[in-house]
């Protein structure tokens, strides 16, 4: 579910952290530091889901606001409350996984009642919950469709709600896309997949091993980039592309199931996207010239970086 493009993303930027810090880092730790970034995606994936079902559900306190009026109409006291038996909603809220994301990271602690509520009544305004409240029965399609309506026309757009993800998740930036795909296959298939499983045990792996290659390896790809940065300062480029262009050369060396001009293209993407306008062709030509090195001196023989 966690794409290697992700995955490289999180090692990146817990080598950036490693980088920034003033002491040495203690045993074990930089594993800590990626694991963390992994547990906050979960985290981020898991509040957006608990908040739209919370948006869903307040219908019902709604329904007992308005009919615990001194004076309540006739209409306070009929207030279609159907979107809080969505049954889509209710097999989230039987999911143990996320029951238990919901338990352990504490996430009804951040929710925001408030804007809760204010959503809700934006909900309540709309056409398309007018249409779904008073047609007969329950229609699976339906049922998914007023949820993902909550989520992609009412949340997305708010900068409200925007501005509470952001403060309460910094990684909302880097993770929306990935965590946004995730969220509409959890819509489709509610309780498909484990939210403390998210990372398969081979992705898993990969993340670690690169991780753990590039900082045992720094020198080795050091002296491969070095000779290409011509009259480039070492001590003056980028912190951010030069951790890009360890982990380019890492796996040209020591990743035997990833092409070379995959991992070429993925490096510049990640440059163009978190480095400098410049660095996307930076990262490109120091690695694509090493690779070129690499296979004319018949070089191009990886190996297992622990050995």
């Amino acid at each position: 579910m966690i794409s290697r493009r992700n995955i490289r993303v999180k090692v990146m930027q817990t080598l950036y952290s490693i980088d920034s810090m003033e002491k040495d880092i203690k045993p074990g730790q930089e594993i800590r530091m990626l694991r963390d970034h992994f547990d906050q995606t979960r985290q981020l994936l898991a509040y957006l889901i608990y908040f739209i079902t919370e948006v869903a559900r307040y219908v019902e306190k709604d329904a007992r606001n308005r009919a615990s009026k001194h004076l309540p109409t006739a209409e306070d006291l009929n207030i279609n409350i159907k979107l809080a038996g969505n049954e889509l909603v209710w097999k989230i809220r039987e999911d143990g996984s996320f029951l238990k994301c919901l338990k352990e990271d504490k996430l009804e602690l951040l929710l925001d009642k408030e804007l809760v509520r204010k959503i809700y009544q934006q909900l309540a305004e709309t056409p398309e919950y007018g249409r779904y409240i008073h047609e007969q029965g329950r229609d699976k399609k339906a049922e998914k469709e007023i949820i993902e309506f909550i989520y992609n026309d009412l949340l997305l757009p708010s900068e409200l709600f925007i501005s509470h993800i952001e403060e309460l998740f910094p990684n909302w930036e880097d993770d929306c896309e990935m965590v946004h795909k995730l969220l509409l296959n959890y819509f489709a298939r509610p309780g498909s997949f484990d939210f403390q499983e998210l990372l398969s045990g081979e992705k898993w792996n990969y993340a670690k091993e690169l991780l753990q290659c590039v900082l045992n390896k720094s020198e080795v790809a050091k002296e491969l980039i070095s000779p290409k940065l011509n009259n480039w300062d070492a001590e003056r480029i980028a912190s951010l592309d030069m951790i890009l262009m360890e982990m380019g050369v890492c796996e040209f060396l020591f990743f035997d199931t990833i092409p070379p001009k995959v991992t070429i293209n993925e490096y510049i993407d990640l440059a163009k996207e978190y480095s400098t306008p410049q660095s996307g062709h930076f990262v490109n030509g120091i690695l694509d010239n090493i690779h070129k090195e690499l296979v004319s001196g018949n070089k191009m023989h990886k190996t297992n970086f622990k050995k």
